[in-house]
């Protein structure tokens, strides 16, 4: 996938649609068009990263950034606690080639896997 199909890259450029709930510039939250539970949020960095080995400066940097804002984005949802997942490749779950940490709660979350 290049950065120029990449939903999230379109989204963060404004070429498609999306529920934002948060954007510094650096990293942006959506809601997730499929919500796995009440309040499902995807923080995403804007420069896109896929692979977590061998990540650059700039990704290592954008990366710690959204890993920051997490507690920001959280409390502005409405969250106290909260579970963080990411998936890294397609063997993970991973739909998007894009980076992202799944802020999930609202709720009582069950077991992880």
């Amino acid at each position: 996938m290049t950065i120029a199909d990449c939903i999230f890259c379109k989204i963060s450029r404004g070429e498609m649609p999306s529920e934002m709930v948060y954007d510094d510039g650096v990293t942006f939250a959506i809601r997730d068009i499929a919500p796995a539970v009440p309040v499902h949020l995807l923080v995403i960095p804007f420069v896109h990263l896929e692979p977590l080995a061998g990540l650059t400066p700039l990704g290592k940097t954008a990366l710690a950034h959204c890993w920051e804002m997490v507690p920001e984005i959280a409390t502005k949802a409405g969250l106290e606690s909260y579970r963080l997942v990411v998936n890294q490749g397609a063997d993970a779950g991973q739909e998007v080639p894009h980076y992202h940490i799944h802020l999930l709660g609202g709720g009582r979350l069950g077991k992880m896997a």
